[in-house]
């Protein structure tokens, strides 16, 4: 992209030993697009090389004990510098090069959120295939329940403004795997369709071993959406700023010493 974009970006990369796929994604995303770009990861206890991987490439890193998808998403939120959010995979299925091109979209059609359908494009040996029928099954239901219209309730890509967050109802609450619909659910009801949109990205193979329970994250995935629809999901009253974490780390690897 030859212009330079008035605006600043954070790219939130959730990790839990990470470090065969997490350098190939970070380079991946392309540089000097936009006024300031912040890349973090938020990490959840990794015992490999990922925070130091993520230092090394001078990606910030903010650490998050307490287990849970959603909380590290939730803490990112809350931490993020910037003015627009850019959430990923760690693992080189998502196409980091499209970043700016979201962006820019999202900029020039006056949008709040977008949300990334993986399913459309998803290349070959992208989803095993009790994964596909698991997004399939819980992607139909979403919209049986909801009526929204997304393909891919499950995609993890998203782009949005961080001011969506000063309307307390759009502040997911989950702190597993179904945050990714919840978010969705919360951006269509509360923003609008003609503000929150779906655009359909590629999807590739996995870099890596992954850290996901295709049964146990799909029933509480199924469950979430019956027990959100029907009212009887759990609430979170407080949001505000999580407390300042100690043990978070930013900037370069400490100096080595011969």
């Amino acid at each position: 992209m030859s212009d330079v974009l008035p605006v600043s970006v954070t790219v939130i990369l959730p990790t839990r030993n990470e470090e065969e796929a997490l350098g190939p994604t970070i380079d991946a995303i392309p540089r000097g697009w936009c006024k300031d770009l912040e890349i973090m990861i938020v990490d959840g206890s990794s015992t490999d090389r990922t925070r130091e991987i993520a230092l090394e490439k001078g990606v910030r890193v903010h650490l998050e004990p307490r287990k849970g998808y959603g909380r590290a998403y939730r803490s990112g939120f809350d931490v993020a510098k910037n003015d627009i959010i850019v959430t990923l995979d760690a693992d080189c299925t998502y196409p980091a090069e499209v970043i700016p091109d979201l962006v820019k979209r999202l900029l020039n059609d006056d949008l709040d959120f977008i949300t990334c359908d993986r399913l459309t494009l998803a290349e070959d040996g992208s989803m095993s295939g009790l994964h596909g029928f698991g997004n399939w099954v819980l992607s139909f239901t979403a919209r049986l329940l909801f009526g929204y219209g997304v393909k891919d309730s499950q995609s993890g890509m998203w782009v949005f403004k961080k001011s969506i967050f000063n309307d307390e109802k759009m502040r997911p609450t989950n702190d597993g795997m179904p945050l990714s619909e919840e978010i969705k659910i919360l951006a269509r009801r509360h923003l609008g369709k003609s503000k929150a949109i779906e655009i359909s990205v590629p999807y590739r193979p996995r870099v890596g071993e992954a850290e996901i329970h295709t049964w146990g994250d799909g029933w509480k995935n199924l469950r979430f959406l019956y027990a959100k629809r029907f009212g009887l999901h759990r609430t979170v009253t407080e949001w505000g700023a999580l407390p300042d974490n100690p043990d978070s780390e930013q900037g370069n690897l400490p100096e080595q010493t011969a």
